[in-house]
This record gives structure tokens, sequence and C-alpha cells, in this order.
């Protein structure tokens, strides 16, 4: 279709070109007949996309305005801006906005350009599509009619609801409502109730309204179930002798306490050399998982298992991900395994990665890891001491692995998780750090191990791959950073030809143990850009490495699913593979790349939305309390501060006290007009809670003493 469009629009651009009907153009262009159809379906898009236009006399030619395509971001005091792609975001201001609600696609015409002090400014000319058609949101009965409230406070109008359409909504309710007419002229979008969810504060119904906004795929469709089952739950024995069998080896899983699904084990051996030999197996999930098959579409579908604190949404079904495809103590499983030889300094000196079957030995916990590691815990040592040796050499190996990541650049950021306990209905009972131990960092240096290798073995192979990219910062976000940090006495060294994660990793170095490390980490990740999928391999500067991607989890992201099965048809096919194949994949790795980041980052959205949600409903009932904090973020509306359990709140200008402050957007600080007073990224103040709204997902502090 591109193509199309594109030869249409040269044809038109001509010099000598006059305006012409559809039928005239195709003449001259010679379209075929069999394809007339095709073409006028192409002409109708280009003018619906403002890029041509008919005259009075039903004759085309080029829009001579500009109009770009984009997602509109709507503010809830009414104007927006608009992403396009290669600029800067376009300001809309509300009168300008055409009625676009949050996250529509809009076309757009800039009708002021930015500059240093402001950006640039645009109209919204076209509604190109509407990004919601149902929404969730809480039910006002006003007997008569009644609204629907959206939980989205950025979504831009309240639902009118006819009382014909309630359904069985009463007041309070929260509900899905399908839109059955968007807002135009000053009218509210008008809807119908088509699913009562609960009462508002019901249990479970916050996480369910968070599945149903985001419309994610709570369920399995039962043939999808089926397919699954069907794989049963022990291994095909006509297929162990074309494995690699590893049952007589010692073999670990090492994972959380509640963790089900285990995709990776591991092994380390010291070798005779004074090298080290580790083995990662991973469950070989695309042995079941065939391409084109339900299960491998619904994957596709869902990207990823999206973790909603008590609740999962997962990638495969349970049958699979439990059963199976989980490398459980004592029980064969099938694994695509990697096996590297490293040395002393950390290298990978030689690797084989081949298809196995093993049966892992004990599985383990990171608890009981640090205790062995920790020698803390004499029935632990006990009860493991036939395996001592082993996490030695697994302690020995992630040390050097690690040191060799430091010295390359790796960005160790110290950015804390929280960790919000539920009780059995769902309500939070405590927030806390999520804490990590060494345990955590030997299945992380592992894991990156293997993550490297393969990436390296199949860029070199110029093999249709997905590869997981992080690209260099930009230099306008660095020196932004570099006006915080002076504060500090620090400095990152970059200019636009080069920017090293060396420099980076330097800082991190120089604040270790200092009171504003945790503040400054949180500034160094905002600056850099958002790891994502790609089938180019474009390095990743987080970790200092020229080749990565995701291959560890194929339970739970269909990137490592999706290269699990090219890896195995360059096994099966010794390394030949036609170039009709690589074709074939190459363009499937694009396009599923591309979908991964889209469905990752509704993941990561959802589940930083379920936290939020949960946050201030733990900061409901402690209202008047008052807390020390970290000034985390500063505003030209306010400042944040992080409390030591993680949950960050809100103080408010007007809750700074008498004195009015101006905000120096350079140095990210607040200055007292009178007294000078200053507060910056870092000061630890003293704050009492003053509001906490669970359904807004917003917490509010007061100052009470620096």
């Amino acid at each position: 279709m591109k193509e199309k469009e594109d030869k249409i629009l040269e044809f038109m651009k001509d010099k000598d070109y006059v305006p012409m009907k559809a039928k005239e153009i195709a003449m001259l262009m010679r379209v075929p007949k069999h394809e007339y159809n095709d073409f006028l379906t192409t002409i109708g898009k280009l003018e619906l996309e403002l890029k041509i236009q008919k005259n009075r006399k039903n004759r085309y030619h080029i829009m001579e305005k500009n109009y770009y395509e984009g997602y509109y971001r709507k503010n809830q005091k009414g104007f927006g801006f608009v992403k396009i792609e290669g600029k800067e975001e376009i300001y809309i201001a509300k009168e300008n906005s055409l009625h676009a609600l949050n996250g529509d696609t809009v076309l757009i015409e800039i009708i002021e350009e930015g500059n240093k002090v402001k950006k640039a400014e645009g109209k919204i000319v076209k509604i190109v599509k509407h990004e919601k058609d149902t929404v969730v949101g809480i039910f006002q009965n006003n007997k008569n009619f009644g609204f629907v409230v959206p939980d989205d406070k950025n979504f831009g109008t309240d639902i009118y609801i006819a009382k014909k359409d309630f359904g069985k909504a009463r007041n309070n309710h929260k509900v899905l409502v399908k839109i059955t007419k968007y807002p135009q002229k000053g009218k509210k979008a008008e809807g119908k109730i088509v699913e009562v969810l609960g009462n508002v504060n019901e249990a479970g119904v916050d996480m369910l309204s968070l599945i149903k906004e985001h419309k994610l795929p709570a369920k399995f469709p039962e043939p999808v179930v089926e397919e699954a089952k069907r794989c049963g739950n022990k291994v095909d024995k006509k297929d162990i002798p074309n494995r690699i069998d590893l049952r007589d080896k010692i073999i670990f899983t090492i994972d959380g306490e509640d963790a089900k699904d285990l995709d990776d084990a591991v092994r380390v051996e010291k070798l005779k050399n004074g090298n080290y030999r580790l083995d990662v197996h991973i469950a070989d999930v695309s042995y079941y998982v065939k391409e084109d098959s339900l299960l491998d579409k619904e994957a596709l579908v869902r990207g990823t298992s999206i973790y909603m604190l008590g609740r999962v949404i997962p990638m495969l079904p349970r049958e699979l991900s439990n059963g199976i495809c989980s490398l459980n103590e004592g029980e064969d499983r099938f694994t695509l395994s990697c096996t590297m030889e490293i040395d002393k300094k950390g290298e990978v000196v030689s690797s084989q990665i081949y298809k196995g079957i093993i049966r892992v030995t004990k599985r383990m916990t990171y608890t009981d890891v640090q205790k062995i590691i920790e020698g803390s815990d004499k029935k632990i040592l006990e009860k493991y001491e036939f395996y001592m040796q082993d996490f030695k050499n697994m302690e020995e190996l992630a040390l050097i692995l690690k040191n060799r990541r430091l010295r390359n650049g790796y960005l160790n950021l110290d950015i804390p998780e929280s960790k919000i306990d539920l009780n059995v209905d769902g309500y939070v009972t405590n927030i806390s750090r999520y804490q990590t131990t060494f345990a955590h960092e030997i299945i992380e240096q592992f894991m990156l191990t293997a993550n490297e290798t393969i990436a390296e073995k199949f860029f070199w192979l110029e093999a249709p791959f997905i590869y997981r990219v992080h690209e260099e910062p930009d230099l306008e976000k660095v020196q932004e950073l570099n006006k915080f940090l002076f504060n500090f006495g620090l400095k990152i060294k970059a200019n636009k030809d080069n920017i090293y994660s060396k420099e980076f990793a330097k800082i991190l170095e120089q604040i270790k143990g200092r009171q504003e490390e945790k503040v400054i980490s949180n500034l160094i990740l905002r600056t850099l850009k958002v790891a994502r999928y790609e089938s180019e391999n474009k390095g990743h500067f987080g970790i200092a490495s020229k080749y990565y991607c995701h291959f560890t989890s194929p339970i739970r992201r269909y990137p490592d699913l999706f290269i699990h099965r090219i890896i195995s048809q360059y096994l099966e096919n010794n390394y030949d593979m036609s170039q009709k194949l690589i074709e074939k994949y190459s363009q499937e790795a694009e396009d599923r790349a591309k979908q991964s980041s889209e469905r990752e980052k509704i993941a990561t959205l959802v589940e930083r939305e379920a936290e939020d949600m949960k946050k201030a409903e733990y900061m409901e009932s402690r209202i008047g309390k008052e807390y020390e904090g970290v000034v985390s973020s500063i505003t030209s509306f306010g400042m944040f501060v992080e409390l030591e359990n993680t949950i960050e709140g809100l103080i408010r200008f007007e809750k700074l006290g008498d004195e009015y402050f101006i905000y120096d957007e350079d140095r990210k600080r607040l200055i007292g007009e009178k007294t000078n007073k200053i507060y910056k990224i870092g000061d630890v103040v003293k704050i009492r809670v003053i509001s906490a709204n669970k359904l807004l997902k917003q917490i509010d502090f007061e100052l009470i003493e620096r």
C-alpha cells in the first residue's frame, strides 16, 4: 500500500501535472483494470489523510499545507501534546483540540514553529482514529439519566448514559462502558454500559478495572488451553536420542519462593586450566509452542506476561508454564542450552549451543543460596553440605563476570523496587523495599552472559533475529543531567561524537554509599533511552554490550520464544539455512520485534498503575501520619518526596509554607523569594500525609520542616 501511495503522490507532484479525475490519473499511470478498485482505495486513503484533495470539479491535487500524523496525549485541563516521529512534541491548545480524546491518532497542522523558549504549537484538523471504544469508570445515577466518570482523568470527557442503557449498574459501581457517540460541538460523549465490574471498594475490582481499561486478555480461549493440555506432562522419549543427555549432572534452579514457572537452570564447574564452565539451560518452549499454532498466535497477541501484584496475566497457559515447560526438580525436561567456557577475566573463550535434556537436582531459593554464601544458617549449610563447592563456584564466577562488566562501563543502577504485601482479599498490608542479595546477582550475571553469547553468535551468522537494543542517550539530555550534577561537583564528559557508558559508570561509582545515591541513580535512569526490541543489532548501552538479546525467558516473553525458534532452525539445518527461510524469518523478526515492544510498553504501564493504585490505597489509612523522606524530583508545580518504603508523594507549592518559591529549571531546585531558602533534589525533609486517592493514584504531602 505504501509503495502505491508514493507512486500516486510522485505522479501528482510533477511540475507538468494539472488536477484531474481518478479515472484520468489511472489511465495515465497505466493502472491495469483488475487493479483499478485497489487504486481507488489508495486514492481514498490519501484523501482521508489530507495528503491530496478534490476541487469543485472532483479533480485531485496535492494539499498545499503540510499535515502530520501523531498520537494525542491529553491533559485533564483540556490542552495536550502530539508526538510526531522525528519531531519534538507539538503543543495543542484546548480550542485547537477538535474534541480529540486521550490516545487518539490525529492529523495536525503546525500553526507556530517552536524555539528554545517554547514548543511548536499545532491545531488538530482531523481525528484519524479514536484509540478507545470502551472506557472503565464510576457510574453516577441521576434518576432519568446517568454518566460515567472515566478512571483515566486525561480522557477528556464524562460519558452520558441514557436510562435504557444503564444495564444492571448502580450508583458508584465500577463499569465498562461502550462509547456510542464521541464528543463534538460542546456535547459530551454518549455510551452504553456493557459490564458491571463491582462496587468501587469491592475486593479485586481495582485490578479487574485495569484489565478492562487496557483490554488485557485475562482468559485463554478454550481451544488454546486444549492445545496446551495436549503437550502432556512428560517428555517424548522418542526425541531423547536427538539431545545431549545431562540428567546425571548436578543442576540447580534458583528463584523466588513463590515462583512457579521455572524457565532457567544453571551449573558451574571449575576446569583444570583454571577457567569455569557455565551451563545455562533454558526450557525448550518452542518445542511445544509450534510456529503458527493457536498457542503461538495467542502468545504473540499477549507479547509478555504481566505481573499485577497478586495477579498474573501469563503469556502461556499454566498447563505449559507451570507444567511441561517448567524445569521442576527431579523431572525430565527438554532444554535449549548454552555452555560457555569463561576465563579468569570473565571473557567467554568458547561456547556451544545445543538441545538438551536435564533433570534439575535441587530447586533452590534466593534466600537459601544467600544463606549458603554467607554461611549464616547452620541448618541450611547442613542440608546442602553436598553441594557447597557448586555454590562456591557460582559465587566466584558471578563476581568475575560482574567485575568485567563494571570495567566495561556496565551501569549498576541501585534503584530499589517496591515489595507490596497483600492479604487474601487483595488489600495492602505492608509496603517496603524489595531486598535483593548477591544470590540474585548470580542468576543475573549468568543470564546476561548467556544472552550476550547467543546474540553475538547469531549476529555473525547474519541470522534473522530479535535483539534487545538500548541506544546511547541524546546529548541534550546528558547536558540537562550535567546541570543537576553540577550541584554535587559531578560531571559526565560527553560530546556529539562520544557518549560512553563508562562515564556514567564513573559517576555511579563516585556516589556509592552517599545520601544522594538513589536520587542520582534515578535521574540517570530518566536520562537514558528506553530499551526496545529490534531486528537490527544496535548494542546495549546500559550493560555496555555490543551484542545483546533476550534468550532466557521464553515462558514469559515472546522475543525469547521467537529466537528459540530461529536457533532451533539453525541447529536442525546444521547452520545451513535456505535463503527463502532467511527472508521469511527476517520479515517476521521485524514485525515481531515491533509488536513485542508495543506489548511491553502496555505491560510496563499496567504494572506501574497497579503499584501506584496500591500505594495510594495503603496511604489512605495513614492521613495525618508524619515521615522523613528525600526530595526525588522538582517540577514547576511542586516537589516530589520519596519515603524509605518507596512511596512517593507530591508537595504542591501552596503546601511549602507562606513563602513564594521560584522554580530554577536548569538546576531543578526551588528558591524562596524572601529568604533564599533552597530546596533541591536529594534534600532530606519531614512531611505529613494530607491526602491519598486510590482512584486517582495520587498521594499528597505537606512540608513540616526541613
